[in-house]
């Protein structure tokens, strides 16, 4: 820990629960004080000390494109120059809405949002006011944000934190959250068998990146959508991270399903804080002011954080076969750290998706949270002070995706490896 950060953390703890503002930054899963960020560019982040990281966290997820990439930067400029907050309609959210549309084609209509949490939360509230209906199945393991129904078994801080649910829910609100296995297509019929005519919705993040990266197994979305059709279930995407980090259209655009509704933010923010949920056109028209289920916020649609968003969707769109060697330079990079790791015998499992991917401290193959629970958090902690001595910023818990953005340089990649080597190491 730098010397400025131990200041700052000591004067946050007394104006602030935990001296974070949300709690995995509070570094208590690798027994370590949190490092303050001074500033960040491109695939670096730099403390208060000064001391310089190549970046994985990247604001876990949404800076694909890098830290302070300067088209942004302008956009956030020109926006904030003509005021910052409206509370009235803007050209700037239908422009977003379009772009929406068009990337991902199971919205018809969309609202806007300012968190990924709020984007869930209106989406489980909008599937229960269309259907009637109470009940929504989560997988173990997939975090939706901290609203109320969704707390209960989720990855991200909640596992960090081992905290089941969370105090300040209650009980009778938690019943009506139906818990499953993640890619567990027996445990998904037994629940609609038993639960299908109280059901409203099932939420699923397509490839899981709160319990670390964990990919769907064959057949396991393409069913989901079969069995919610069949009963007349809302099937909710929850593509927060997902959304234009694997691929333009998201998940349910590379594997050609459609999903009810979903949602998004991260990346359509292009840093600053947004959210959004679409889907079908007849369930969102159930939305105020067209219809009862009420939603609202003064702040959504934020011209600023519109405009971030805009610029960073039409940097992507312009360059949109650069996914495929995005997902090829992480997916070297995971190769070499695998292979340091097999030499030293240290027993893991990489999981990639395109330029996600999370080392999982296990022998075991990790395809849901209780494979993912069994990973060696001691050795996890080791290596992660490791790469950070080393001037590698990775996520501090063993239930999180790293990041690889179009900023990181091969040079980056080869420091990565050189820590990575020095530090597995040191193990045997």
């Amino acid at each position: 820990m730098t010397e400025k950060s131990k200041i700052l953390f000591e004067e946050a703890q007394r104006f602030i629960p935990g001296g974070v503002n949300s709690p995995v930054r509070a570094f208590k899963d690798v027994n370590l004080s949190p490092l303050f960020i001074r500033e960040a560019r491109g695939s670096k982040i730099y403390d208060v000390d000064g001391k310089e990281y190549i970046d994985y966290v990247l604001s876990w997820g949404p800076m694909i494109l890098g830290h302070c990439h300067p088209e942004v930067i302008n956009a956030i400029q020109r926006a904030a120059e003509r005021g910052t907050s409206y509370g009235a309609p803007t050209r700037l959210e239908i422009d977003m809405a379009h772009e929406l549309a068009a990337a991902f084609p199971s919205i018809e209509l969309v609202r806007m949002v300012n968190s990924g949490t709020e984007a869930v939360m209106s989406a489980i509230r909008l599937a229960r006011g269309y259907t009637g209906r109470e009940k929504i199945i989560k997988f173990e393991g997939c975090y939706h944000g901290h609203a109320d129904s969704m707390l209960a078994k989720a990855g991200s801080g909640v596992a960090t934190m081992g905290i089941a649910g969370s105090p300040g829910v209650p009980a009778k609100l938690a019943e009506l959250t139906i818990t499953l296995p993640f890619n567990n297509i027996a445990a998904v019929e037994s629940a609609v068998d038993m639960h299908g005519a109280d059901l409203a919705g099932i939420i699923v993040e397509p490839v899981a990146g709160n319990m670390g990266v964990v990919p769907p197994k064959s057949g396991f979305l393409e069913f989901l959508r079969q069995i919610t059709h069949e009963h007349g279930i809302i099937l909710v995407f929850d593509e927060v991270i997902t959304g234009f980090r694997l691929a333009y259209g998201g998940v349910q655009t590379m594997m050609n399903i459609k999903p009810d509704l979903t949602c998004l933010g991260k990346i359509i923010g292009g840093g600053l804080p947004v959210g959004a949920f679409g889907g079908r056109k007849e369930i969102m028209e159930k939305l105020a002011p067209l219809g009862p289920v009420y939603q609202a916020g003064t702040l959504s649609g934020n011209p600023i954080a519109m405009s971030a968003g805009l610029e960073t969707l039409k940097i992507l769109r312009k360059h949109v076969g650069r996914y495929e060697s995005l997902g090829q330079k992480t997916e070297a990079l995971c190769e070499k750290m695998k292979n340091i790791f097999s030499q030293q015998k240290v027993p893991v499992c990489i999981n990639r998706v395109g330029s996600m991917f999370t080392i999982f401290f296990t022998s075991d193959e990790v395809f849901d949270f209780h494979s993912a629970s069994k990973s060696n958090t001691s050795q996890f902690r080791r290596f992660f002070k490791g790469m950070l001595d080393n001037g590698i910023n990775l996520a501090p818990s063993q239930f999180e995706a790293a990041f690889v953005s179009f900023a990181h340089t091969d040079e980056d990649m080869e420091k990565t490896i050189e820590a990575c080597a020095s530090i597995v190491k040191s193990f045997s």
